[in-house]
């Protein structure tokens, strides 16, 4: 007896359909997966048994072939069980083969039949209309992520006996039906705030920037400086994410299980900051069957970097093709896969080892030493860097002051970068392109337009510290998006004098 259904598996954040067909025939009891299955996969053999005994079923003691194809896509994880213990069912004559022809089912099974949550939903779900199909069984706990996919019915379920009743029609179950409420107002819930940060008025400019136009920004600073507070609450000045970008951010969030239970979509920007013991793989992605990494958990996002010296040079210049091309390709002998990344880089670091470089405190480092720990980061990687500022070391009198001297809030920088985030949108509208920092040669000709002042001082600049072709497009791009903030049409000497202070590792 043979039984047929539809589950489904993900492939990099895509979906791929799997047929799972079940042969129940006559011979030794053997129980055999076949398709490319996993480690996990293959021990759903044992769980699939137990939950169908402990569920009131008879288990056939016949041979039962599994085959999950197509033979040549990698099947990971539990998301198998539910549909394995469906189709030995249906060939044993429990429920109607019929009834399985139209749905897709997903879910790992606990021992005693209960329906545990698997990864990667959303992106399933938002798929399965491709496939002609309209409907699928998924557990409980995955039902919220589920339901923003408006033409594909829901059907949440606890454990693998409701299953069953309701397949036979012993039950009635409505699909599950929930208005995902998305508001692209929303104000971030965090208990940080810019004016938190006491002096340091010139890094927080640049911060506004680098929001403003969706710019990388690397610090510079002593420790104790503030680089990291100020890092920590760039999320606080940037726009809300679109619809479009929180479905996005979600579905590369539901491959790696991060989506929490109850939560249909990604609202807020992603804030990742990695240790410096980060591996490679870790930071872009990979694996023998390649999976996100953090540049792509980070998209629509902040990558934050701190002490960026101390990371492993091989593991920085793997962010070379994200930073110029917002997406990661991740090549293996076995598949190749290409992830979006399309962050903001926020580094920071110290100016030489003992982090006292040009501060009122005695450096203990000499020449040769200050070269070297600078020269970890590579000027490639430098170059891809739109806003490189120094961050000094606090006066007395700024650490012990009472606030009088009036500091923004998050709230009131914000609005500011929005006002320049919407002139962008309007400016690039058609286009992929949603911010400044976003725009290619063909824009930056097109949009960067220098008053003549303007351009003669930014030729002396390029002649008098020797900034590279790429460092040139990415002073315009700075300038561009101060210009946004002052609601100017043409680039003028303040704007490109101010964009150039941005480059000061150049310098």
């Amino acid at each position: 007896m043979i039984s047929f259904l539809h589950s489904a598996t993900v492939c990099g954040i895509d979906a791929c359909l799997i047929d799972v067909e079940i042969d129940i025939s006559s011979g030794l009891p053997v129980f055999s997966i076949v398709g490319l299955p996993d480690t996990s996969v293959k021990e759903s053999k044992d769980r699939v048994v137990s939950a169908i005994k402990n569920s009131g079923f008879d288990f056939p003691t016949k041979k039962i072939t599994v085959n999950l194809a197509p033979a040549d896509i990698k099947k990971e994880g539990g998301t198998f069980d539910l549909p394995i213990a469906l189709g030995i069912l249906a060939s044993g004559g429990v429920i109607e083969k019929k009834t399985l022809q139209n749905i897709c089912a997903l879910g790992e099974l606990s021992l005693d039949g209960k329906l545990r949550p698997v990864k990667g939903i959303l992106p399933i779900v938002l798929s399965l209309h491709k496939f002609g199909i309209t409907q699928i069984i998924v557990p409980e706990k995955n039902k919220h992520e589920a339901c923003v996919a408006k033409d594909i019915d829901i059907y949440p379920f606890t454990n693998l006996q409701d299953v069953i009743k309701f397949l036979k029609k012993e039950i009635k179950v409505d699909p599950f039906k929930q208005e995902v409420f998305f508001n692209n107002n929303s104000v971030l819930k965090t208990p940080i705030d810019f004016s938190d940060i006491k002096g340091q008025f010139f890094a927080k400019r640049a911060a506004e920037v680098a929001c403003a136009g969706g710019h990388n920004m690397i610090m510079v600073g002593p420790p104790g400086s503030g680089k990291t507070m100020i890092a920590k609450r760039i999320p606080t000045l940037l726009p809300s994410m679109s619809f479009e970008e929180s479905v996005e951010t979600t579905k590369i969030w539901s491959v790696s299980g991060l989506v929490k239970a109850g939560e249909s979509l990604i609202t807020d920007r992603p804030f990742r900051s990695p240790h410096h013991t980060t591996s490679s793989v870790a930071l872009i992605g990979g694996g023998s069957y390649p999976k996100p990494g953090e540049v792509s958990l980070a998209h629509n996002g902040v990558l934050f970097l701190d002490e960026l010296t101390e990371f492993k040079r091989d593991v920085l210049e793997v962010l070379r093709q994200p930073l110029e091309d917002k997406i990661v390709t991740v090549s293996r002998a076995k598949n190749t896969l290409t992830f979006p990344a399309s962050f903001m880089l926020i580094a920071s670091m110290n100016p030489c080892p003992c982090g006292n470089y040009g501060s009122d405190k005695e450096c203990t480092c000499n020449p040769y030493q200050v070269k070297k720990y600078r020269a970890k980061i590579s000027g490639p990687l430098m170059d891809r860097i739109d806003i490189q500022v120094e961050v000094p070391a606090l006066k007395i009198d700024e650490i012990t002051s009472n606030n009088d001297v009036v500091t923004e809030t998050s709230a009131q920088i914000k609005e500011r970068v929005i006002k320049a985030r919407n002139i962008q949108y309007d400016r690039f509208k058609g286009r992929n392109i949603y911010c400044n920092a976003q725009m290619g040669p063909k824009e930056i000709k097109k949009y960067c337009i220098l008053e003549d002042k303007a351009q003669a001082i930014l030729q002396t600049a390029i002649e008098k510290l020797g900034f590279s072709a790429r460092a040139y497009d990415r002073i315009l791009k700075v300038a561009r998006t101060i210009a946004d903030l002052n609601e100017s049409d043409t680039i003028n000497t303040t704007h490109i004098a101010e964009a150039i202070k941005y480059r000061n590792l150049d310098k």
